[in-house]
């Protein structure tokens, strides 16, 4: 069972349906107030709410003096590449390549932090219990999907740009095209040369962890209006992680 303690915080595995509860309204409040983002009818109770909670482990970060709930994320294990279809990414990129990963994958996704609480310890304590399950699990790769706020492309122009020079997915795994709008950054801004200072900061954090951690991204974002945001797919492939890096994350979650 996951559980970790550090500072202020502590990561938990949500254990009831008042648990579930409380993460669905983070996330309400993370992704769709004031966001932008279209209500929908399975949001009137002011709950961020879909069919793949029910099959997702999900989990909470909770300031231990108090109990606030200031970040979730949830996780779907898969076997192997096999069952990347299953995924809440399949939604929105052809992953037909990542059929032959053979290896024991999870998909993290619907990650927040309550926006009240800006304390970095807090991602830190998230990526603390993720790399605790993980290891427990012999997970091989993890993946997602990492949004930009706004569907505005030219807003984020460096941080594309970075992400094509330097992130793209290895060509075995390059996730291809499916959704019906899509930005084509890697190919729109193939002349285009980043400006670092202004890439980094408009890289969203959660992204910015998996890149120092060598992780990659498609070549296009998807245009979400449902959650008001553009995505990348995001893998890491656990091995590739840097050794300085695998054991600065190994001794936050132990």
């Amino acid at each position: 069972m996951l559980g970790l303690r550090r500072g202020r915080y502590t990561a938990r595995v949500a254990e009831s349906d008042d648990d579930l509860r409380r993460a669905q309204e983070l996330r309400f409040l993370s992704f769709v107030a004031g966001s932008g983002a279209a209500p929908g009818a399975d949001r009137a109770a002011g709950r961020d709410a879909d069919a793949f909670d029910t099959l997702c482990t999900h989990v909470l970060v909770e300031e231990t003096r108090s109990g606030a709930l200031v970040c979730c994320f949830r996780l779907l294990p898969l076997q192997s590449g096999g069952d990347i279809g299953r995924s809440y990414s399949a939604q929105y990129y052809n992953l037909s390549a990542l059929e032959a990963f053979d290896g024991p994958m999870v998909e993290m996704g619907r990650f927040c932090i309550h926006p009240d609480w800006k304390d970095p310890d807090i991602l830190r304590v998230a990526w603390g219990a993720m790399t605790g399950f993980v290891d427990r699990a012999g997970v091989e790769m993890l993946f997602g999907c990492s949004s930009f706020h706004g569907t505005k492309a030219e807003t984020y122009l460096d941080a594309f740009a970075l992400l094509k020079e330097a992130h793209l997915a290895p060509k075995r795994w390059l996730p291809r095209v499916k959704a019906p709008n899509v930005f084509r950054f890697a190919q729109r801004l193939r002349q285009r040369r980043p400006d670092m200072r202004q890439a980094m900061l408009a890289m969203p954090p959660l992204l910015r962890t998996y890149l120092m951690m060598g992780g990659w991204v498609s070549d296009h974002a998807v245009v979400d209006r449902d959650l008001n945001t553009l995505h990348v797919f995001t893998g890491l492939e656990i091995r590739a992680i840097p050794p300085a890096r695998a054991r600065l994350l190994r001794a936050a979650s132990g």
